[in-house]
């Protein structure tokens, strides 16, 4: 889950069709323990009614600049100053070319000037003007200042034409907030590659042996990564969970398609960190179709996978770290250091698995971090967040 507590965020809603779905996110933002103070322009005001917001939010929704004398708190310098990241969602063509020429004609427009936090756009609007020379000129203007933006998505819009022009999903736009509010960039430059998720290797057409690894501790791993400036790539089976918005992603199933992905793109990043729980077999001669009902028995038999991180290790170039995970049900130390060894790691995390502290599939895990040379350091039932976090605090002070 992500963490923005006690963060305070601007949410400007602006004329888009899709202004109907900030009190969804309105709602995810409150959910995660941020204030929420909504800002609605004209056009906005028509299409969703300041009431939802407020009773969502529980702040008064501000539609205009002149009330807000008698209530000071909701003045556009005040937010200006308190607010830690603008996110404008959706964000129209017209509140781009505002923020991008310093104009400010209303309480919205005027507070993006006032402000020195973070902004954020998720852009929606018809695919010709998002497409037009002003508005792409615009964004260019903007990012270069600094300004983040999340989409548009492309697909079918309410005007009935195909193209890019969506409003983002909601959990993109909760991802590219979370990192926007991270300031604290000290990987920036850094290409990041992370293996995730489990493997499945087929027995037939439809069936497959695998395990219940969800993809959360590399999700994590990932989102932490490109919160601290990172380029991130990553490689994942057939996960429960889908990688953070902004991560170049490759899908794969079996661990032969991991394995072939990882070396092929290796010596492209500077970290490699293998959180995967690759399949250590294969089915040695998988069937080309279906196995039907009725057989007393089946046969597998099992062959070994190639060892993906022990590859790694073995090719990376001296200044390139490479990170594994080590899941064990017993003398997990021990394992765990034998293999930080054998493969020669710069680091492994070694997670308790079987019972009721089981890392596979959790939320939280029981871990400790090994670096040669170094104690083991302990985390007991840590969040993969906070797990995340240390580790890339660990993989800093390497350098």
């Amino acid at each position: 889950m992500l963490s923005f507590a006690e963060k305070n965020v601007l949410l400007g809603v602006c004329g888009s069709i899709a202004a109907y779905k900030a009190c969804e996110l309105a709602s995810r933002l409150r959910e995660q323990g941020v204030r929420v103070d909504c800002a609605l322009t004209a056009s906005a005001r028509h299409l969703v009614q300041p009431a939802a917001l407020e009773a969502i939010t529980g702040t008064p929704v501000i539609t205009d600049m002149f009330p807000l004398i008698t209530n000071p708190e909701q003045g556009h310098i005040a937010v200006a100053q308190r607010v830690h990241l603008c996110l404008v969602a959706p964000a129209t063509a017209n509140i781009l070319a505002k923020a991008a020429c310093g104009i400010a004609d209303d309480w919205l427009s005027t507070t993006l000037l006032a402000t020195r936090a973070p902004l954020l756009f998720a852009p929606a609007m018809n695919t010709n003007m998002y497409t037009h020379p002003a508005t792409q000129a615009n964004i260019s203007v903007l990012l270069e200042r600094g300004a983040a933006f999340v989409g548009p998505a492309s697909g079918r819009l309410a005007c009935g034409t195909e193209g890019a022009g969506r409003l983002a999903d909601i959990p993109d736009i909760l991802d590219a907030a979370f990192c926007a509010l991270h300031q604290d960039k000290d990987f920036s430059g850094k290409r990041i590659l992370i293996t995730s998720g489990p493997n499945h290797e087929p027995i037939d057409p439809v069936r497959f042996i695998g395990n219940r690894s969800s993809g959360k501790m590399g999700r994590a791993l990932a989102l932490e990564a490109l919160c601290r400036g990172a380029e991130v790539g990553m490689i994942t089976g057939p996960a429960q969970v889908s990688p953070p918005y902004g991560v170049k992603a490759i899908q794969v199933n079996t661990a032969d398609e991991m394995y072939d992905a990882v070396l092929s793109c290796m010596n492209e990043y500077d970290v490699i960190i293998g959180a995967a729980a690759v399949a250590d077999y294969k089915i040695e001669r998988p069937e080309t179709s279906k196995i039907k009902r009725g057989t007393d028995h089946i046969l597998l038999r099992l062959t070994p996978n190639r060892d993906i991180i022990a590859a790694v290790a073995d090719a990376k170039r001296p200044e390139q770290r490479v990170v594994g995970f080590a899941a064990e049900s017993e003398d997990l130390l021990l394992k765990a250091a034998h293999k930080l060894r054998q493969k020669r790691l710069d680091m492994i995390i070694a997670n308790t698995i079987g019972g009721e502290d089981c890392a596979i599939g959790a939320d939280h895990a029981d871990a400790y971090i090994l670096v040669p040379g170094q104690e083991p350091e302990k985390l007991e039932h840590a969040e993969k967040s906070r797990l995340a976090k240390i580790i890339f605090d660990r993989l800093l002070a390497l350098d």
